[in-house]
């Protein structure tokens, strides 16, 4: 079995922490736009239409996402509502990002004067590599599992990271240690 509780922190520079989630995705969008570049020129079109509209669309996403988490989880923030915008960042929500984000590419498309749907089908490649390579910040932060599992494919949560219904004994007993969760960010 998987026996492995990761640290959500990658690196600590001073007051500045690194999360293993945000370098995920900073890894996702580089590989992306090399994908996406490459699917572009394939299809000859013009591939620098993408290098500023990659950024109009992430900042759309990430806006968009960030809202939709707050939505989604309104009694986090409803009491202090300045915890919606100052560090730590922490939640998005993927939903609101592809509805923020493909809003942005339209109106980016059009704005250029190219095709959106072509443009789409050269983007969509690239997004599925993105969400392949950042998904796994869930792993780190212990967040998206499913149901407990036998299977050798389970992982471990750390009780403070539990949802309700799988929360531990207090003190924890050896089988709430033992319990391990299907990987749903997968």
């Amino acid at each position: 079995m998987f026996d492995f509780t990761p640290d959500p922190v990658a690196l600590q520079l001073g007051p500045i922490t690194i999360g293993w989630y945000g370098l995920g995705y900073a890894i996702g969008l580089a590989v992306t736009y090399m994908v996406m570049v490459r699917l572009a020129r394939r299809a000859g079109e013009r591939a620098e239409i993408l290098a500023n509209g990659m950024i109009i669309v992430a900042v759309a996403a990430l806006i968009g996402g960030r809202l939709y988490h707050v939505i989604d989880q309104w009694a986090l923030y409803k009491d202090d509502l300045l915890k919606i915008i100052t560090p730590p960042y922490s939640g998005l929500g993927v939903y609101g990002g592809i509805a923020t984000g493909i809003v942005a590419a339209f109106l980016y498309a059009r704005y250029k004067g190219v095709p959106f749907l072509r443009w789409a089908d050269i983007v969509a490649p690239g997004l599925f590599t993105m969400q392949a390579i950042a998904r796994w910040g869930n792993f780190f932060n212990q967040e998206l599992y499913g149901s407990v599992t036998t299977l050798p494919w389970g992982i471990p949560i750390e009780c403070q990271y539990r949802v309700q219904d799988y929360l531990c004994a207090n003190p924890p007993t050896a089988n709430d240690l033992a319990m391990r969760y299907h990987p749903l960010f997968l």
